[in-house]
């Protein structure tokens, strides 16, 4: 079923840099209002006032375990009427866990808050105010990385991996319950950003990067593989030894 951005309130986590921002900025284009969500209160002060009619705001940190609960409640309060859910934050580490120093919890432990718990805590309790509306959507941001994982990111692409996972689960239990919530996963490829490494060259553009998840989204994909993901995704089905092999390599 395809899925109308024009006139919807959409939630968008990592709202102010890199494929958010883009995200943010095409969303607009849509004839969307935009729920910015993101850890710096002047880089959302800034993107806010390029549109402020169709750009709200909240600073918050989704390290922090009951920041989830606190954005599920302010959208609720102030925006009863959103219809769309964007788990788009995420931060990278690249380390190597056999080199020193081997005490990483607490990185670790925020690459994890970031990118997984954020993510499954915010489509539990925004649930009810998505329910309510006649058509909804959640979307989660994996990677290709979740498909293959790369040697210097592995908490990472763990959570990316469990973030697929999850969002399959999640799908199956909403098509159960006969809710009107479209759950789609967006595989996403190295895009020339602040997160990656690796030669440039290689890298998309955070607006293609956006701009091919917005359509996929629209038209209702469940699995919306970015770029060279479409072709990681294949050879994966044919040979996961292989797919290992590529991304492997990518690190050597």
């Amino acid at each position: 079923m395809a899925f109308d951005f024009a006139h919807r309130k959409i939630l968008l986590t990592g709202a102010t840099r890199g494929i958010g921002r883009a995200l943010t900025y095409q969303l607009l284009d849509l004839g969307a209002t935009v729920l910015a969500v993101a850890r710096d209160q002047a880089a959302l002060e800034a993107l806010q006032d390029d549109a402020p009619e169709q750009i709200d705001i909240l600073a918050a940190d989704l390290a922090n375990p009951e920041m989830p609960r606190a954005v599920a409640k302010w959208v609720a309060d102030a925006h009863p009427d959103c219809s769309a859910l964007i788990n788009n934050a995420a931060i990278m580490t690249h380390t190597r866990l056999t080199d020193p120093p081997h005490d990483r919890y607490t990185e670790t432990a925020q690459e994890v808050a970031i990118n997984l718990t954020a993510p499954i805590a915010l489509c539990a309790a925004l649930l009810p105010t998505l329910s309510r509306q006649s058509q909804s959507l959640i979307a989660n941001v994996t990677s290709g990385l979740a498909l293959a994982p790369l040697p210097n990111a592995a908490t990472y692409c763990a959570t990316k991996a469990g973030l697929r996972s999850f969002t399959k689960t999640l799908r199956y239990q909403i098509e159960d319950a006969r809710l009107p919530i479209q759950v789609s996963e967006v595989l996403m490829t190295l895009v020339d950003t602040d997160l990656s490494q690796g030669d440039p060259k290689q890298k998309i553009s955070a607006e293609q990067a956006a701009r091919e998840t917005l359509q996929g989204l629209a038209e209702g994909q469940r699995e919306v593989a970015i770029d060279k993901v479409r072709l990681l995704r294949k050879v994966q089905r044919l040979s996961p030894a292989l797919a290992d092999r590529i991304i492997r390599g990518r690190a050597a």
